[in-house]
């Protein structure tokens, strides 16, 4: 009889392919929802009302992440819409606590996600526009 022993092998690429998810998702929700009935005491069963509140709970849940990041997009959008209005016109701009500059916004560049004014080329963020006056042009 041939006894060999069980070697176990880890390498770091299969760890690394095995991170665990942190969100659940509604089909988990689901798996969960099915295990706990087919496990519950048949003779104490739960109400079918406390599992359409978990349910209903999850939903809601899952509705406000949803929106969360809708909200989040159309921030961004609704920055990058008042960035874009702004090129062409003069902006003073809030450089420090105590030093102010002023120049014409000439682009806008988006930066990992943010809009920034290009202004003398410079960036700058939105929050530190404090003045929009518009360009004169002379000739």
């Amino acid at each position: 009889m041939d006894l060999s022993p069980i070697t176990t092998v880890t390498s770091s690429a299969a760890a690394a392919e095995r991170v665990p998810i942190q969100t659940l998702g509604q089909n988990d929700f689901l798996k969960l929802l099915v295990t706990q009935m087919t496990s519950q005491d048949p003779l104490n069963p739960q109400k079918d009302t406390e599992f359409i509140a978990q349910m209903a709970q999850f939903s809601s849940l899952e509705q406000s992440k949803t929106m969360e990041a809708d909200i989040a997009q159309i921030r961004t959008q609704q920055q990058l819409l008042q960035a874009n209005a702004l090129i062409g016109q003069t902006v003073e701009l809030q450089v420090t606590p105590d030093v102010a500059t002023r120049g014409i916004v000439s682009a806008v560049q988006v930066d990992g996600g943010t809009p920034r004014l290009i202004v003398d080329g410079q960036q700058y963020d939105l929050n530190q526009v404090r003045l929009i006056a518009p360009t004169l042009i002379t000739k």
